[in-house]
């Protein structure tokens, strides 16, 4: 169950971990060597640096702010008859008469050609709290869908 959610965190550390150093040690040694060639206002390596030190300090931000709301989601606060982060629902599209798989994941796991989409996407939203029977309508940037959940397995029913 926290299998996935370790993954998620262990990603997201290894990519703090080489932003930080980019900043620390590579940007602070690529900025001194622009800084030798002289006037400033015309370095075109100078900027870049700078750039990328304003890109990588934001994304550090992004990043420890993510992995901080990741530690803070507790699993067991996931209702268990309802779809949750980590839940299957199966749903039938009303209009095609197809039935459709989804998983419900992180951002960092969504992976929409193997079913994995994120609980803060247009469809995961709207199964969120969802329960077998529920009728959902969900605006996607594909058009309006209609669902019903026909199946539901929640992360505390799967190993």
């Amino acid at each position: 169950m926290t299998d996935a959610l370790a993954k998620v965190k262990k990603k997201l550390q290894d990519e703090i971990t080489t932003l930080e150093h980019e900043m620390g040690v590579e940007l602070p040694k690529e900025l001194m060597k622009a800084r030798a060639h002289g006037d400033l206002s015309e370095n075109a390596e100078f900027k870049y640096a700078k750039e990328r030190q304003g890109y990588v300090s934001a994304r550090l931000g992004q990043l420890k702010k993510r992995l901080g709301d990741l530690g803070m989601l507790n699993l067991n606060n996931i209702p268990a008859d309802r779809a949750g982060y980590g839940s299957r629902v199966w749903v039938l599209d009303t209009k095609k008469s197809v039935e459709i798989e989804y998983k419900l994941v992180s951002t960092e796991e969504a992976d929409a050609e193997k079913g994995f989409i994120s609980t803060t996407s247009p469809i995961g939203r709207a199964l969120l709290n969802r329960k077998v029977g529920d009728e959902v309508q969900v605006t996607t940037p594909a058009g309006p869908k209609e669902f019903e959940v026909v199946r539901l397995v929640t992360i505390h029913e799967e190993e």
